[in-house]
Order: structure tokens, then sequence, then C-alpha cells
């Protein structure tokens, strides 16, 4: 194997072992809100911190990276990583939970980045498509066998080894980091803006502790600051980022209508499927009682389709182009989406599956492409740059997504039955998810300098 595919490989290993923190324990999310008592809306707090963790982290990985060398750090990232999930696993309360979620995403955080910078920047023009179809391959693998195996071992013994089953993973991708990559000198990082950081984390959680106080029915004008309190980091974001020279999220990179309309497609496939899905898992297990292994090979059937769709997008791209690939992956995927609401008992098994392969084959095409077409304006250090907003952007997207989607049923819930929540819910998921297709018309030519 040669040394840049040794290095996407500690990459791509580090990219599943992140996605299947995502989605392992959605599976399990209802068993553990039963253990630690508390709300469905609560238990999104298992993904925020993780995100949150992952956000704080991100835009730091670079300088760490520049100063500890990138061998060093990712080897050390992950075994901080091992011992974060097998704590998770042994938490006796929930806020133990929240705080080494929080951990285990800052540990998980410093991986990412640097591997797909380092990755990136070795496969240039038409290899930079391949490596990102094994990316979108990786992240199709994560979501089948995750919930399905976490959905096994909730019914056999417990939640708790949802978590435990990381370890050997996180070890073997800190082996593999020490063993196969270089110690090599790496471009000087200036100093991170601290305050940047600190301002843009602010921002996210208080976003996401407003959505959450509110669809948990908390005090009304509690939830209002808290997404006002966001509105206001973020307005101080950008202000402190027209006042430094060198911003701890590079904005001016949005400039960029690719990447721009990638982070959009992100935000609309994969940010609301994981909102749709977690409240969909609730949905089976609660009200239909089915089986948590039994809901979770439902993702079987979404990487299938998911499969079919990036292997017909890899014929048809230089045909018809990105920009039609993303109309028809918004329209899959919402059509799927709006399936779900046709669901009213375990008999509508034909509707689920539907429903699962239309996401599917909508996941697979939208977020094939938005993964390509993201960095494709990019290279050299710029790359770097563009990495840690893609990055943040991909973690922010799914915890939104869950948090938007989980505030919005839990205002339906106080209206209307439960059964009736989750339809309006989904119907409402489907429409967000086509919005991005008011941006298409930006989208540039596919002859770019790479090429």
């Amino acid at each position: 194997m040669t040394y840049r595919y040794r290095i996407a490989s500690v990459f791509l290993l580090g990219f599943f072992i992140d996605c299947i923190n995502i989605f392992m324990p959605a599976v399990a999310l209802p068993r553990m809100a039963a253990a630690f008592q508390i709300g469905s809306a609560a238990s999104a707090w298992v993904a925020n911190a993780y995100i949150l963790g992952l956000t704080l982290v991100i835009p730091l990985s670079p300088w760490l990276a520049s100063r500890w060398g990138a061998r060093r750090l990712l080897a050390a990232s992950m075994l901080v990583f091992a011992g974060a999930v097998w704590a998770c696993g042994e938490a006796s309360s929930f806020g133990q939970m929240v705080g080494w979620r929080f951990v285990q995403g800052m540990a998980g955080g410093l991986l990412i980045p640097v591997g797909q910078a380092m990755t990136f920047n070795r496969f240039q023009g038409s290899e930079r498509a391949r490596i990102s179809t094994l990316v979108m391959a990786v992240a199709l693998l994560a979501p089948a066998l995750s919930p399905s195996l976490g959905g096994w071992i909730v019914d056999q013994a417990s939640w708790r080894w949802v978590f435990h089953a990381n370890i050997p993973l996180a070890l073997a991708a800190a082996a593999l980091s020490w063993l196969w990559l270089r110690e090599e000198p790496s471009p000087t990082q200036t100093r991170p803006d601290l305050l940047g950081l600190l301002l843009i984390s602010a921002a996210l959680a208080s976003a996401l502790l407003g959505m959450s106080l509110y669809g948990a029915g908390q005090a009304g004008m509690v939830a209002l600051a808290c997404l006002g309190a966001a509105l206001g980091f973020s307005g101080l974001y950008a202000r402190h980022f027209r006042q430094v020279a060198d911003a701890i999220v590079d904005l001016r990179l949005l400039q960029s209508p690719r990447l721009a309309l990638s982070i959009w497609v992100y935000y609309a496939i994969p940010g609301i499927f994981t909102g749709v899905n977690l409240l969909n898992i609730f949905y089976l297990q609660d009200l239909l009682q089915m089986g948590a292994a039994q809901t979770g090979r439902f993702m079987v059937v979404y990487a299938a389709g998911a499969l079919a769709a990036m292997l017909l997008c890899g014929r048809l791209y230089n045909r018809v182009g990105a920009g039609r690939l993303f109309l028809l992956a918004m329209l899959l995927h919402s059509l799927g989406i709006a399936a779900l609401a046709a669901v009213d008992s375990t008999q509508d098994l034909p509707v689920l599956i539907l429903a699962y392969a239309l996401m599917g084959m909508g996941g697979g095409l939208g977020a094939n492409r938005a993964q390509t077409t993201a960095l494709m304006d990019f290279d050299g250090a710029q790359t770097h740059k563009a990495s840690v907003l893609w990055n943040i952007n991909r973690q922010m997207a799914f915890s939104v997504g869950a948090a938007l989607l989980l505030m919005v049923f839990n205002g339906l819930a106080q209206r209307w039955p439960a059964p009736q929540a989750y339809h309006l819910t989904f119907a409402i998921a489907a429409l967000l998810g086509l919005l991005p297709l008011l941006q298409l018309r930006s989208l540039p030519a596919e002859n770019t300098h790479h090429e």
C-alpha cells in the first residue's frame, strides 16, 4: 500500500468511527431516556454534546498538528477517544454521559480535519472524486452496519455496550496513526483565534439549548433568550472576523458557490435525515412497539438505496452535471420522508422500506455530490481552512437537524396526539429538505482548475 493510501486509510477509519458515533447511539436513545428518566428532547444532548466537542476542537486541529505533528496528534486523540467511550458506557447519570460525550467529541474532532486535509492534498483533480467516493462508501457502511449492530446489542445486552463497542476501533486507529504516518514538517500555523472559537461555540451551544428547551416545553422566554443569544454571538463573530487577520473560521471561503451550496445541501439532506431518523426511532419503538434491532435494520435499506444511487451517480455525473443530481437527490429524499407520514402500524412495513430506500437514494446522491463539490475550488493551505469550515458544517448539520425537528415535534405534540404530531413533523421535514433548490442556479459549470 502506498503512503498516500495509508494516510487515506487512517482518515477513513477515523471518519467511520465518527459516523458510527452519530448513528449507533441513536438507536439506543429510547432505552437511555428511560434509564435516566429524561424526555426525547433532552436525549438529543447525547448527540449535541458530541457535536459541541467536535466544533470546539476542529478549528484548533491544524495549529495543534503543526506544533505536535500529525502522527502524535492523531494517535493521542484516538487514545483519548477510547477512554471517553469507555466512560460514556459507565456513566451513572445523564450529566456524566453528556460530559464524557463532549470529551469524546473533542478527541474525535482532532483526527477528521487533519486526516482529510492530508488526504485531499495528495489526491488532486479526478483523483479527488475517487477519494470522495471512498469517503461516501464509509459514510454508507457506518449507518448501514452500526444501527443494526447497536440495536442487537441493546436488545441482547445493554445500551452501555453501544459505547464500549467503539474501543477496539479507536485503539486500532491510534495504532495505525503511530505506525503508518511519518513525522513530516507542517506549515507553520499562527496562534489560533481563541476569541473567535469561543464565539462560534457559544452561538452553536445557545442555538441548540434554545431549541431543546423550547421543544421540551420549558419556559418560552428562556428558550427565546437562548436563541437570541445565538444570533447575538453570531453577529459578534461576524464583526470579529472583519477585525482580525486570521479568524478561526474564514467566512470568505463561503464566497465559493460550490462550498456554500454544498453546506446548504448537507443541512437539507443528512442534517434533516438525522432528525427524521431519530424521531422515527422513538415512533417505532415507543408507539409501534418495535424492537431496537428491527428499527436499526431499516438503515440497511437506507444504505442499499444510497449505494445504488452513488453507483448511478458515477455514471451520470459527466452527462447531467452536479446541479441536476442535487435536484434529483432532494426530490427523492423529501419523497421518502413524506412516505413516513403514511405509516400507522407495523403492517405498513412495505411503506417503511420504501421510505428508507428513497431517503437512502436521495442521501447517497446528495451527500456524495456535496462531499465532492465542497472542496473543489481549494488546494494547498486553503484546503486546510476549507476542511475546517466543511467539517464544522458537517457536524453541525447533524445536531441542528435533530434539535430543530425535535423542537417542531414537541411543539406539535402539545396540540395533537403523538401519532399525528409525528406525521406532521415528517411532512414539515420533507418541505425543509427542498429549501436548497432556491440556490441551485448559483452553481457554476463543472470546468474547474482541478480538471
